[in-house]
């Protein structure tokens, strides 16, 4: 696996560069023993926190350099440390993302993508085609498993199915890349395909893709080479519609902005308060970093919106005490856009 080399975003920009690596092996460690950081702060994923002291250590002993581990898990590059969270750092080396590419960064940044090979793509593609999974697929993956891309789509196509890796937005850094916010890449070959393949462990990202498309998905995990059923996308829009239902009468609503650099859409939440205003609704922008359930309860607001990350209303809606839509459902709940075709809040 090669690594990604570095990105300097030029010398007009007020942002300092980063740098892109398959893995751990590699040059990282030489480059940071070279750059001479004040302090380097690292971020892991939920997945790799038992390992994050061994790895702050490694970093440590090879460079010299102080090493500070942010104790909570990052969702991904959206959500960096902030500057109270890395006093005196200079260099953030984050594992598990890819960057963002129209995000801002505060600290000289070493995205550590964890690239993983997977099993034989010859095997992979024999599993789909014995599931008889539609000739004409969109291929999707992680950061982690882009890789087997290419290989992948080769085997299915000596085997009859025809794949589209597709290009995504300015918020996506690769072909065939699905971010749990935004899945462009998937959207831009909507109309050559039959339904989706997601390459890629756990069912964040597929679940979020069938929000996002109307062809059915399935996901399939290049680890242990298991094929899973289409995921139900039209029970996953129903519980929707039934959240959108009970949020419509609601009158007066909290509008949620995020104050992460990565999921911070002010602007959008000043739009939505004039929106429902506008519709005869009172409404309230509330400011948040990390957002806890428990932060809402007693507050004398019948429903919100979130303007940050989708998947907080999408994943976690249930926990709070009162309806949480997305952006566009809140629209719906207005009455100002259709429930159906159902639109997925893309963060661009």
């Amino acid at each position: 696996m090669e690594e990604r080399g570095v990105v300097d975003p030029g010398r007009d920009s007020p942002d300092p560069p980063y740098r892109v690596y398959a893995t751990m092996e590699g040059s990282l460690l030489e480059d940071l023993r070279a750059a001479r950081h004040r302090k380097i702060v690292l971020q892991t994923p939920a997945g790799l926190l038992r390992n994050a002291t061994d790895l702050a250590s490694q970093i440590r002993e090879a460079t010299g350099t102080p090493v500070v581990t942010l104790v909570r898990a990052c969702f991904g590059a959206c959500d960096p440390p902030s500057p109270e969270e890395a006093p005196g750092a200079d260099a953030l080396v984050t594992l598990g993302h890819a960057p963002i590419p129209n995000m801002r960064r505060h600290l000289t940044t070493y995205f550590v993508e964890m690239r993983q090979k997977g099993k034989d793509p010859e095997l992979l593609a024999e599993t789909v085609r014995s599931a008889k999974l539609p000739s004409r697929l969109g291929l999707v993956a992680s950061i982690q498993h882009l890789d087997l891309l290419p290989a992948l789509a080769r085997e299915l196509g000596v085997r009859g199915t025809e794949t589209r890796i597709g290009q995504g937005g300015r918020r996506l850094a690769y072909l065939g890349q699905a971010l749990g916010c935004n899945y462009t890449s998937a959207e831009s070959v909507s109309r050559e395909v039959e339904g989706y393949l997601f390459v890629g462990t756990g069912r964040f990202h597929p679940l979020g893709l069938a929000f996002a498309v109307e062809q059915p998905v399935w996901a399939l995990d290049p680890l242990s080479g298991a094929l899973s059923e289409p995921l139900d996308r039209e029970r996953l829009i129903r519980r929707r519609l039934l959240t959108i239902a009970q949020a419509t009468p609601a009158r007066r609503w909290g509008i949620l902005a995020s104050a992460f650099d990565g999921q911070n859409r002010l602007g959008m939440a000043a739009t939505l308060k004039a929106r429902a205003e506008a519709h005869g609704r009172q409404a309230e922008i509330l400011i948040f970093d990390r957002l806890d359930p428990a932060d809402l309860l007693g507050r004398d607001l019948e429903a919100y919106v979130s303007t940050a990350c989708p998947r907080i209303a999408l994943d976690d809606g249930e926990l709070f005490e009162r309806p949480l839509l997305t952006a566009p459902e809140f629209l719906s709940a207005l009455g100002e856009r259709p429930l159906l075709p159902y639109r997925f809040d893309t963060y661009a």
